[in-house]
């Protein structure tokens, strides 16, 4: 069965004996058609990769989907009564669903009359009634089981508490500690020395090497540079209490001076350190997919500095054209941003007489082979560099919020090679 399958591919011991039971609604229940439920086998591990299988009707799940949730649920509120019961919480500790889920183990099999499933290849449930289907039969025969056993109870509650408290240790709004009454911000920002907000701009930069050339060729009253190692966390299922545990991100909010915040939250923005925060990466896939990630923290937990026109991504150009001096016109560098760019910029110096070959032409490998002088004409400066506005355009903020999820939630695999096959003859991959 379902216990003995879950036993052998256990990673971890058990801290409680595993948790096991069905659930079916019956020809008189009053919410769901008879026959309609769950069977589930729990088990709670202090270390090890946590395993977890669903099935629907006998269709594996392997994206999960809504009868997750309602096990997820199911497993919560019971947890959280049993604590409440026995006055187990500690003042200030407050509990959430992941803190009791984020250590189960499982095997989940649902029957669900006419499931509604995502993708193709059925691999993730879509059912919303399935959340409270499962958590109904879940809830209480857990509840059940664990005044039954209080001990076992108590030992459960203890795994929940103690990841309350790491998860709200780690997210704690982050104190910036003072000194000589400067506010410590992190060692690799180089700041400006403007306390003009509105004037000031940060620019997160891809990399070491690009960063000691954007700190080189900036100019230092108004404009600060935050090198960013590798590339970000995807921060799209990431819950904001975790979200400090990731560097860089850390590192982000506190240069910025602004906490993580969702849409629907009033965030006090008059921390704010700079009026522009500038994304600056290669201008190829690798650079793409940064801007990408980077877009999708802003987005998610800063959504606020989007609406108010606070981010902004630079376009470094791909290649640089020298060309020979002309007449009275002298020599001149000139950048494109892409292949069409470079394009237009050849054909126009052949109508203004140029022979063919007498240019040259270079292509950017990345911003750290730029120099100083080169990142601060495309980039940096004000008058010459090309700055892009994040702006929500045609679709409204749920309307990207869904186009953002099948990009990057974890389930959506089928969605994103859907949207590839719809629009991938329409762009040209730079590798």
């Amino acid at each position: 069965g379902l216990r003995d399958y879950l036993m052998q591919t256990l990673n971890g011991d058990p801290v409680i004996p595993l948790f096991e039971g069905e659930g079916y609604a019956d020809s008189n229940h009053d919410s769901f058609a008879e026959g309609e439920g769950a069977e589930w086998a729990v088990a709670f591990t202090e270390d090890g990769q946590p395993v977890r299988e669903s099935y629907v009707n006998l269709i594996p799940t392997t994206a999960g989907g809504t009868h997750d949730s309602g096990l997820r649920d199911g497993l919560f509120t019971a947890v959280k009564s049993f604590i409440e019961l026995h006055a187990l919480l500690p003042k200030g500790v407050k509990l959430m669903p992941e803190d009791v889920f984020a250590r189960a183990s499982f095997v989940l099999s649902a029957k669900v009359l006419d499931p509604q499933f995502q993708g193709q290849i059925k691999e993730r449930l879509n059912s919303r009634d399935a959340v409270r289907l499962v958590s109904s039969f879940v809830r209480p025969t857990l509840e059940l089981w664990l005044n039954q056993h209080v001990e076992y109870g108590k030992k459960l509650a203890e795994l929940a508490i103690k990841a309350a408290q790491t998860r709200q240790k780690a997210g704690q709004k982050v104190e910036k500690r003072k000194g000589s009454g400067v506010a410590v911000l992190p060692g690799k920002l180089t700041d400006c020395e403007s306390k003009d907000t509105a004037d000031n701009e940060v620019f997160l930069v891809e990399g070491d090497s690009a960063g000691g050339s954007a700190k080189m060729g900036r100019n230092k009253e108004n404009q600060a540079i935050l090198p960013l190692r590798g590339k970000v966390l995807n921060t799209w299922e990431v819950e904001r209490d975790r979200l400090f545990a990731n560097n860089e991100i850390h590192d982000i909010s506190v240069a910025i001076g602004i906490d993580p915040h969702g849409p629907n939250d009033s965030p006090d923005l008059s921390g704010l350190r700079y009026g522009k925060i500038c994304i600056l990466s290669d201008a190829d896939v690798d650079g793409s997919h940064i801007q990408v990630l980077l877009l999708t923290l802003f987005f998610r937990h800063f959504p606020k500095l989007i609406e108010s026109g606070n981010v902004f991504v630079a376009r470094p150009p791909l290649f640089r054209v020298d060309a020979p001096a002309r007449g009275k016109k002298p020599a001149s560098k000139v950048y494109a941003l892409d292949e069409g760019e470079l394009t237009a910029i050849l054909d126009k110096l052949r109508k203004d007489g140029v022979r063919e070959g007498a240019w040259s032409i270079s292509r950017f490998k990345g911003l750290g082979e730029m120099s100083a002088e080169q990142l601060w004409d495309t980039t940096l400066n004000p008058d010459t560099r090309r700055l892009m506005p994040v702006q929500l355009g045609q679709l409204d903020f749920l309307q990207t919020e869904g186009l953002i999820t099948q990009l990057m939630g974890k389930g959506e695999a089928s969605a994103r090679r859907e949207l590839m096959e719809l629009h991938g003859d329409s762009i040209e991959i730079d590798v």
